[in-house]
């Protein structure tokens, strides 16, 4: 039975961030990352459909230790692949990977201070393997369930029917009649695409998207380049875009008819007012659900060109020969793409079981946004709603440093977000709320909740800096022990028993500062 110190969970974006700062920030700490599918990436890897391509920009999606060299900053797919595998070999992580690799089930034993995962190899054998510390960086979303929206009489269609999230190889569809049925993320990258290379595209939406066009270059990204060293430029543009998109996010909250109008008057410069009003204003607020980001107008330009036709009308049913709409009007078509969205999952499926008592995740309250009330040695990475991910990504890997380094110096073993006697009053809120997109509202009951002082989680980027950088390691919601007997002693919260931390921050960090 292999045993290290911390198993990280999932080798896509998250994943190797936290591989990468372990590595930098912790370097006497054994690691492992599982990852149940044969290739690193995760999202980069999985998705093949066309045009896949980032919908925020890889100043910030790209890992902060590792700058984004190339020119565009919307980037595609498989640029986007090609730099976590990069990375990856850069860091020497590829021999640290055990492709293949499913958790299952991880049972903690607070007697042995450890984590017991039982995983599942692609053989179909299963193994054992142990930690003390589990980072969970598998994403957020079902690899194998997309969302189903459940339409009727779909057998009855004569073409083919295909969800992005798992496209044919070679699929020609070129010449072809092809209905697209959703308006997010993912349908407005694909039907500019499908259009370019020869298919006739019709997008079918319930009700419109707020839609923003952007260049997929960053101008002045590309000038600090040719005159500053790369990891300098990219600081700074990095900087740049994190100011732009945290003010941007602050007037949709403060102002947001002032947002609304700059947005469709966006829209409108390219569209005109009638197909503005008829298919692309909201009925909520921006960023009350997700806002798409489209590079250089290329839907736009597509809709002008008469590739690409956009329907807001709900759907009836499938047809022999294309969808029907509850208007009566059957939109022909040889092939249908349903993308419908996501189906997202709790801590990538894995059964979490602390000293013999199966965890309930929507039971617990989740502490800064990483920890889960009650579950010990165990932080979860998960993105910005209204940033990139990998923003939080590298600050929760930042975090999990921290909370290890600090947890060798004071001698304790475990540290477990507990909840205190001063939180029974406290207001309770889903673990996202003030967003309402549909693939969030569908699931936040599996979630963990959210509440007050640690714990929220603010899916706010400037505040969780702060948080994780300055703020001390200890406070009173987490509680840190030393079952196993070795020297440190009982400590929780900000007081330890010998006298010699009482702060939170590690003489390491003192020493630093």
């Amino acid at each position: 039975m292999s045993h290290y110190d911390v198993i990280i969970v999932g080798a896509g974006i998250s994943g190797i961030s936290a591989a990468v700062h372990i590595q930098k920030t912790c370097p006497g700490k054994s690691f492992t990352i599982l990852e149940a599918r044969e290739t690193i990436g995760g999202t980069w890897d999985l998705f093949r459909y066309p045009g896949v391509r980032s919908d925020s920009d890889m100043h910030t999606l790209g890992f902060s230790f590792r700058p984004w060299t190339e020119a565009k900053s919307i980037a595609d797919g498989p640029s986007i692949l090609k730099y976590v595998n990069q990375t990856t070999d850069e860091f020497g992580l590829r021999d640290s990977i055990q492709l293949g690799t499913k958790v299952r089930k991880a049972e903690w034993s607070t007697e042995e201070s450890r984590w017991q995962l039982t995983v599942e190899k692609s053989d179909g054998e299963t193994e054992t393997l142990t930690c003390g510390f589990i980072g969970m960086c598998g994403g957020y979303y079902n690899y194998e369930q997309p969302h189903d929206p459940e339409f009727t009489n779909m057998e009855s269609f004569q073409g083919k029917i295909v969800h992005p999230q798992f496209w044919p190889e070679g699929m020609d569809y070129s010449g072809k009649k092809v209905v697209v049925i959703g308006s997010g993320a993912t349908a407005m990258t694909l039907v500019p695409s499908m259009a370019e290379k020869g298919a006739q595209v019709t997008m079918v939406q319930r009700s419109p998207t707020y839609v923003v066009s952007r260049p997929d270059h960053d101008k002045i990204a590309n000038v600090l380049r040719k005159c500053l060293p790369d990891s300098w430029a990219y600081a700074i543009t990095r900087f740049k875009n994190t100011l732009l998109q945290g003010y941007f996010y602050r007037q949709t909250r403060v102002a947001p008819s002032v947002i609304k109008r700059k947005i469709l008057d966006g829209v409108r410069d390219h569209l005109g007012k009638e197909v503005t009003e008829k298919h692309f204003t909201p009925s909520y607020n921006p960023w009350d659900q997700r806002l798409c980001l489209i590079p250089n107008g290329d839907l736009f330009k597509a809709i002008n060109k008469g590739d690409v036709q956009v329907v807001t009308e709900q759907i009836d049913t499938f047809a022999q020969d294309g969808l029907k709409l509850k208007n009566g009007e059957v939109l022909p078509a040889d092939i249908i793409v349903t993308a419908t969205g996501l189906k997202l999952i709790v801590l990538s499926g894995v059964e979490f079981v602390v000293d013999g008592q199966t965890v309930d995740v929507s039971e617990t309250f989740s502490y800064k946004g990483m920890m889960f009330s009650g579950i010990p040695n165990m932080a979860q990475t998960f993105g910005y709603i209204n940033a990139s991910w990998t923003l939080r990504a590298d600050l929760t890997s930042e975090y999990i440093c921290r909370l290890l380094n600090y947890m060798d110096e004071v001698g304790m073993k475990q540290a477990t977000p507990t909840l205190r006697a001063e939180d029974a009053g406290m207001q309770v809120r889903p673990w996202i709320d003030d967003f309402q997109g549909g693939y969030m509202t569908r699931s936040m009951h599996l979630f963990p909740r959210q509440g007050e002082g640690p714990w929220r989680n603010t899916q706010d980027f400037a505040v969780d800096k702060k948080m994780v950088r300055k703020a001390p390691i200890a406070d009173s919601a987490l509680k840190f022990s030393n079952p196993m007997g070795e020297p440190g002693g009982a400590f929780s919260g900000g007081a330890f028993s010998g006298g010699t931390i009482s702060d939170g921050v590690s003489q390491k960090e003192k020493s630093a500062a």
